[in-house]
């Protein structure tokens, strides 16, 4: 049964198009607190967007259909999140509308940088508009945790503090503009193995999170870069050794701070001027040529 809410239902036609950016994340600090009776994780991170981002055409359809495609041919259909975002939507307020969802996938799959959660919150974004729903941000969310702990964030956006298992936000203080120099290790991690493999009783390390959010409350690039931390990174690390490789061959090149985003496998570099982050990835290309590398800049907003 549909949500009672008045949808206007009227003719589609070819002008009934939108294009929009759908940005990756980093965690600046990812802390797990305990495993929940659900089997969710109580969480503790602060996100920040970047401007490495998919891009996301929706067409408005007659006749009810949604239909997905993707210049990644090795993506799922049915399986995807921004197709299940759409049929979300569609049963969720009894949309008689079509759609046909179109991802130019730019964000590397499988890499720990919300790639399909943050393609999951643009069609929520762009469907909201193009059906005329006119769903508030907090009702968006509502629907976005169906989809991934990572969606309610994707659609706000900025520079975060996540609580519960990541849908509790709380902005916080844009990052100071800051390069990122990203480098994914061939392959990718399962997120459940991940998880499974942290032993909480036998962490060495939390991080800080209370000087994190004191740094970007100073606007200080060197003092978020000094409290960089992933409860997960030591994890990842046993199971793909190249996460560390990666993240001391940053720390060895320049960057001001390195940690593994996510339950990897990327790692990201933080620069503080676009020349030298790209001077960092260019030597970082040559010594690991099977890796992605890849330099993008922090974002402080998203339009939503």
């Amino acid at each position: 049964m549909g949500k009672v809410r008045k949808v206007p239902q009227r003719g589609i036609g070819m002008e009934d198009k939108l294009v929009l950016p759908a940005y990756a994340k980093i965690n600046l600090a990812l802390d797990v607190l305990g495993r929940r009776p659900d089997g969710y994780h109580e969480v503790e991170m602060v996100m920040q967007n970047i401007a490495l981002h998919d891009l996301v055409i929706l067409e408005g359809r007659p006749g009810g259909e949604i239909s997905l495609r993707c210049s990644d041919p090795g993506i799922p259909r049915e399986e995807n999140p921004a197709y299940r975002a759409a049929l979300l939507l569609k049963k969720e307020y009894g949309v008689k509308e079509g759609v046909a969802i179109y991802i130019e996938k730019r964000i590397p799959v499988a890499a720990g940088l919300a790639g399909g959660s943050t393609d999951a919150a643009a069609v929520l974004r762009g469907l909201n508009k193009l059906w005329h729903l006119d769903l508030c941000r907090a009702e968006l969310q509502e629907l976005g945790k169906n989809l991934g702990a990572d969606v309610p964030y994707c659609i706000q956006g900025g520079t975060c503090l996540a609580r519960g298992i990541g849908e509790i936000l709380t902005q916080l203080p844009s990052l100071p503009p800051a390069w990122l120099v990203l480098a994914k290790p061939p392959g990718g991690l399962a997120t459940g193995a991940v998880y499974r493999g942290l032993d909480l009783t036998r962490l060495k390390y939390r991080p800080r999170l209370k000087a994190l959010i004191t740094a970007l409350e100073a606007g200080s690039l060197e003092g978020v870069a000094a409290n960089l931390g992933n409860v997960l990174q030591g994890v990842s690390e046993g199971l793909v050794p190249e996460i560390a490789v990666l993240r001391r061959a940053l720390l060895a090149r320049g960057a001001l701070g390195s940690l593994m985003t996510g339950s990897g496998p990327t790692v990201f570099g933080l620069v503080a001027e676009e020349k030298k982050a790209r001077a960092v990835a260019k030597k970082l290309q040559q010594e690991f040529p099977a890796a992605v590398i890849m330099v993008t800049r922090s974002i402080s907003t998203i339009d939503n």
